[in-house]
């Protein structure tokens, strides 16, 4: 027997992981894609808390580096949340609509489905630009006091500026998730737009140091990351045969847009509309522009949670459109199942630090002032886990069409959290913001979870998570007796010992105890072929 045919029985006597044979080619090409997002979404996350802890100590940290921070915090969000509902459903439009047509066969459609997409996401952004641009004054005076609304209004004119550009970016890299490409997203969306924003503002701060002036900062990173969301869209979608639309394309599109876009507007505003109405409330002397600032960066820090969901729902996305399309449930169902435990084991290591050294996390901003938001972060990463626990479930309702429904789930939510953020802050202050976001995030997730299970018939969680338990386990002891061990040390000594030594523990349990059978031949598979066998 040659050496040849040894390696191949070898090969074949080998059982096959969960990456082998065609049926794992979904299972690779999300693997890889969503290595690739959590890359950049890395790049991301470090980017926007350098830009936020940069604000922060610019403005002399503390209490006066919080203020500042709450105020450009409120033209940053209120630019992005606007630009969600302007772009009127057309980045998920454009994920869905390219990804059934390459699979029913129609590639010379994409493109100009996508300068339709464009068209419509612009003409919306530009015109509700302009609105925002002209009430900015009196908003601004809605949401803050005396001493804060002028800024607050300058912040939000900045912001004005910026929305059609964040649409328009949305719009362009989603075509290119539609074709399975999440590198444009990488690069434009997670990498260059917050580095962008970073560089911009100390740039323009040379001119005019101001939170208005940062915001401006943030325009630009935006208008310079849709130039290059354009051009990567370009390069990529061309090479097919020019074929028309189909009559009557426009009107698709704004249907599934027209439920899709408050969605939207309602998703991003969902973690934030209890920053606004807390903002609201510090002319009532409720809470101070100070504590809202703290609470800008609680908010900021809990929203990290959801960096390993993120990164794979926008890989799985296209997944659904086409799957879901040709009626394979099965082979989606069993997608569904493993990308959410991988979500989950991602994220552990991350909860656990957020609620055992909440402290040391929030003095990065700018000292012990931040420290005051523990209680607040600790309840608003409760509620983050619940959404990261149902994966990617939103996503499964959108591509499968029904974005009615979508509609629905964040409607009752944004007015469950605007009630209970009215109530709640008066007598609770920020810690009443952090419940009002976390019991709506948990309603909100429970419900779309159940809308899935009913309309796609998939569900995300099987026996395999029991699997997790005992790495997470072994994360939190380690990390608790690490906390209590340097306590006495300085606040970045024990976010960095918790961290790392936290993370060295978790790693060998979940490789140990965490993976499914397959996803463990897979692994030693893998061990092998780097090994050169």
């Amino acid at each position: 027997m040659d050496m040849e045919e040894e390696g191949r029985l070898e090969s074949a006597a080998r059982p096959p992981g969960v990456f082998s044979g065609t049926s794992g080619k979904d299972f690779r090409v999300l693997a890889a894609g969503t290595a690739q997002n959590i890359v950049g979404l890395a790049v991301f996350v470090v980017g926007t808390f350098a830009a936020n802890i940069l604000i922060a100590r610019a403005f002399g940290g503390g209490g006066t580096g919080a203020v500042a921070l709450g105020i450009v915090t409120i033209g940053t969000q209120f630019a992005f949340i606007v630009a969600a509902g302007t772009r009127f459903g057309m980045d998920m439009a454009a994920v869905r609509y390219v990804a059934i047509d390459i699979g029913a066969g129609h590639p010379g459609r994409i493109r100009p489905l996508v300068g339709k997409a464009i068209q419509i996401a612009a003409a919306i952004s530009i015109a509700v630009g302009i609105v925002v641009y002209l009430v900015a004054g009196p908003v601004g005076r809605a949401l803050g006091d005396a001493q804060t609304a002028g800024p607050t209004a300058a912040a939000l004119r900045a912001a004005a500026v910026a929305i059609p550009f964040v649409a328009l970016t949305y719009v362009w890299v989603a075509g290119g998730r539609g074709l399975k490409v999440m590198r444009h997203t990488l690069y434009v969306q997670w990498m260059a737009q917050p580095l962008l924003w970073i560089v911009l503002m100390l740039v323009l701060w040379q001119i005019h140091k101001t939170e208005a002036m940062a915001v401006w900062a943030y325009a630009a990173s935006w208008c310079l990351s849709s130039v290059a969301a354009r051009f990567l869209w370009s390069s990529i979608s061309g090479g097919h045969a020019r074929e028309e639309l189909e009559p009557g394309t426009a009107s698709v599109l704004v249907r599934y847009g027209a439920p899709r876009a408050p969605a939207a507007l309602l998703s991003q505003g969902l973690f934030w509309i209890d920053y606004f109405v807390a903002s609201h409330f510090i002319g009532a002397g409720y809470v101070t522009a100070e504590e809202v600032g703290v609470y800008s960066a609680c908010v900021r820090v809990a929203l990290a949670m959801v960096l390993f969901l993120t990164a794979v729902s926008y890989v799985f996305s296209p997944f659904v459109a086409d799957l879901h399309a040709r009626g394979e449930r099965d082979r989606l169902d069993a997608l569904f199942k493993a990308i959410t435990r991988w979500t989950v084991a991602g994220t552990i290591p991350l909860l656990l630090l957020m609620l055992i050294v909440p402290q040391a996390i929030l003095q990065v901003f700018g000292g012990g002032r931040f420290a005051t938001g523990s209680d607040a972060l600790r309840i608003l990463v409760v509620g983050q886990a619940i959404n990261v626990s149902v994966g990617a479930a939103g996503f499964v309702l959108i591509m499968a069409g029904r974005t009615g429904w979508d509609l629905v789930v964040y409607a009752t939510s944004a007015a469950l959290d605007l009630t209970l953020a009215w109530l709640l802050v008066p007598r609770f202050g920020i810690d009443g913001a952090a419940a009002a976001q976390a019991i709506t995030i948990t309603a909100s997730n429970w419900l779309r979870l159940a809308l899935v299970r009913r309309f796609v018939g998939i569900f995300p969680w099987d026996r395999t998570y029991a699997r997790l338990v005992v790495p997470a386990m072994v994360c939190a002891v380690v990390m608790v007796a690490v906390h209590v061990a340097v306590a006495d040390t300085k606040w970045y000594v024990q976010l960095v010992t918790v961290a790392v030594l936290g993370g060295i523990a978790y790693v060998p349990a979940l490789l140990a105890f965490g993976l499914a059978p397959g996803e463990k031949v897979a692994l030693r598979n893998g061990i092998a072929k780097l090994r050169g066998r």
